[in-house]
């Protein structure tokens, strides 16, 4: 399975950006799909996620600003930033979440950066 993610940049405080990463290789068992970020000092945390049955999760800190959505026949998931703040500066990656016969697989994408500036 290839990630391949896009759409980062640097943009000014309330901007917005729209990221999108899409699969590649074995797409038939993804579960879900979703975006985490990393901040320079901090851990990752999980932005928000969408599953093969359409039900969406955020984390706390990008709801009522962000959504994640899924073009299911691209293989696609994308991830829009509104309203963004300096906290919000960080490298994104997408994840997928596979279930095969020998259980869950999870791949991760190369990143993209997101600087926000105030």
């Amino acid at each position: 399975v290839q990630l391949q993610a896009s759409g980062g940049g640097s943009v000014q405080a309330g901007g917005s950006l729209r990221l999108s990463c899409e699969a590649s290789g074995r797409v038939d068992s993804i579960r879900a799909m979703a975006w985490y970020r990393q901040a320079p000092g901090k851990q990752r945390e999980l932005v928000a996620q969408v599953t093969s049955g359409g039900t969406t999760n955020y984390g706390d800190s990008v709801k009522g600003r962000f959504t994640i959505s899924r073009d299911t026949a691209k293989n696609t998931v994308y991830l829009h930033l509104n309203g963004l703040k300096p906290d919000d500066t960080a490298v994104y990656y997408c994840k997928t979440d596979h279930l095969g016969t020998t259980g869950w697989l999870y791949y991760w994408g190369q990143g993209t950066l997101v600087t926000v500036s105030s």
